[in-house]
C-alpha cells in the first residue's frame, strides 16, 4: 500500500459561526467537549493509522492553530504551509504540492468533517491508480456536492443543484494521486473566484481517473451552529 499524508483544509475563516461559544477566532478552533476541532480532526485521523499530517492555515490565524496543535499533538508528523488568498478549496490543496513526495496518496479531509467510522478502512479495496471520492445518501442533497452513478460508474458531480438527481452527497474528504495538482494549475477560476474541488474532481471523471466508495457510518460536515452541538453529543 501507498504512504498516505493526510492534508487537512483548516484556513476558512467560518464567519457564520463566529461568535460561537464566544469563538473570537477561526471555526477550527471551536472547543468540541476537551479538544479545539482542528486538533480533534487529527485526532481521528491519526486513529485511521495515518502518521503524517499537512495543514492549510490562513495568514491571520496560522499562529493561533500551530499553538493549539502544537498544545494537542507534540509527538505528530506535523506540517504547516499558508493559503495567502482564500481563492477556493482546490486553491487551497494546491499550497502543499511542494510538501508531498511523487507517488504519496494524499487523503484530503476538510477541516470540519467528521466521520463516525474509519471511511478509508478498505483501503486495500481502492484503485491505487486512481482518485476516490466518498459518497453517502443523504435527506438535504441540495446542500453538497450530488453525484450521479451510471452503469456503476460516477459521471458527474453537480455542486448544489436545486434539483439533484441523485440522494449521494460528495463527503468532505478525497483520495488523490499526486497528479491532482497538473489538473489543479489547469482549471479556470469560477465564477466567484475561485478554485473548485467539485471542477477537479469532474475533470479526473472525464479523464476516467475517479472512483467511489459509498459510506454507511454518521457523517458530520460541521459548518452551523446546529451541526456543532450534535458533532460535540457524538464524540
Amino acid at each position: 500500500m501507498q504512504e498516505i499524508c493526510a492534508v487537512i483544509a483548516a484556513g476558512g475563516l467560518g464567519t457564520r459561526l463566529k461568535d460561537y461559544e464566544k469563538n473570537e477566532s477561526t471555526k477550527v478552533l471551536i472547543m468540541l467537549n476537551d479538544m479545539s476541532m482542528i486538533s480533534s480532526q487529527i485526532r481521528q485521523i491519526s486513529k485511521w493509522g495515518v502518521k503524517r499530517f499537512i495543514i492549510i492555515t490562513n495568514p491571520e490565524f496560522d499562529n493561533l492553530i500551530k499553538e493549539d496543535i502544537d498544545k494537542n499533538h507534540p509527538e505528530k508528523n506535523i506540517s504547516f504551509t499558508i493559503q495567502e488568498e482564500p481563492l477556493g478549496i482546490a486553491h487551497a490543496l494546491l499550497q502543499v504540492e511542494n510538501l508531498i513526495e511523487v507517488g504519496e496518496r494524499i487523503l484530503f479531509v476538510l477541516g470540519d468533517n467528521f466521520f463516525g467510522e474509519n471511511p478509508i478502512s478498505s483501503i486495500q479495496e481502492i484503485n491505487n491508480d486512481k482518485s476516490t471520492v466518498f459518497l453517502k445518501n443523504v435527506d438535504n442533497p441540495s446542500e453538497f456536492g450530488v453525484a450521479t452513478i451510471s452503469a456503476g460508474n460516477i459521471s458527474k458531480i453537480v455542486e448544489k443543484p436545486k434539483i439533484p438527481e441523485s440522494n449521494l452527497a460528495v463527503l468532505g474528504i478525497y483520495l488523490y494521486n499526486y497528479e491532482c495538482f497538473k489538473i489543479i494549475k489547469n482549471l479556470s477560476y469560477s465564477d466567484r473566484g475561485e478554485l473548485e474541488i467539485t471542477d477537479l474532481n469532474n475533470e479526473l471523471i472525464l479523464n476516467n481517473q475517479l472512483d467511489y466508495i459509498t459510506y454507511n457510518s454518521w457523517w458530520i460536515d460541521a459548518g452551523t451552529k446546529e451541526r456543532i452541538e450534535e458533532l460535540i453529543e457524538l464524540l
